[in-house]
């Protein structure tokens, strides 16, 4: 239930009041993020944690100067691969090879099925695909923040080529993907902070196959 609760606390806030975060709190919401499901367990993307005043400052005009931008603690950048390359693969297996301490014949058959299928594909539709698995850890962070008692504003709203100008993120073989503000609610300036939660009837929303 304590989850829950803190899921029905937190919101997107529209106004944050620049108090900072500590950072053991930042650390426990990447480490969400970190161990979030992927497919293939290949984890393609990177988040940036943009602390600098100044590069904040930059983003806000082509995030539509939403306040949260330049008012936030930290603002996450989830940075999706621009396409699955035979390295990006690779690496994944080995790590993982390394890390268990054994080759498993099964496991390196899957990344020859994977080296033969995801470097050949269309990089718009790679990273569209990597874009996705970075969704997935973005949301394990905003449900972590919840639980650090911390506020996080899902934004989408921005020009992704420009984020990736500022940050040179091309060059990385990175595109941004979606921004997350961390910080703390500024209640006298948010229209939404005292608006009830609005959510789908779980009826309307689930339905169950026996």
């Amino acid at each position: 239930m304590e989850l829950l609760d803190k899921l029905n606390w937190r919101y997107a806030a529209k106004a944050m009041n620049g108090k900072s975060v500590p950072e053991d709190k930042i650390e426990r919401i990447l480490e969400a993020a970190r161990l979030a499901p992927t497919s293939s367990g290949l984890q393609p993307f990177e988040i940036l944690v943009i602390k600098n005043q100044d590069i904040k400052e930059q983003i806000s005009p082509v995030a539509w100067n939403q306040s949260v931008i330049t008012d936030c603690s930290h603002l996450l950048v989830f940075a999706a691969w621009d396409t699955y390359t035979e390295d990006r693969i690779n690496y994944m297996f080995d790590l993982t090879n390394e890390i268990r301490g054994f080759k498993n014949e099964g496991w390196e058959n899957y990344r020859q099925m994977l080296l033969g299928s995801y470097p050949q594909k269309d990089s718009e539709e790679n990273y569209h695909h990597a874009a996705k698995q970075a969704y997935i850890a973005f949301s394990q962070a905003i449900s972590a923040a919840a639980f650090e008692g911390v506020d996080a504003t899902p934004l989408e709203g921005f020009d992704p080529d420009a984020v990736d100008a500022i940050l040179g993120l091309r060059e990385k073989g990175l595109r941004s993907a979606v921004l997350l503000p961390l910080g703390y609610r500024k209640e006298e300036e948010d229209w939404l902070v005292n608006l009830v939660k609005v959510r789908k009837p779980m009826s309307d929303l689930v339905t169950v196959i026996q």
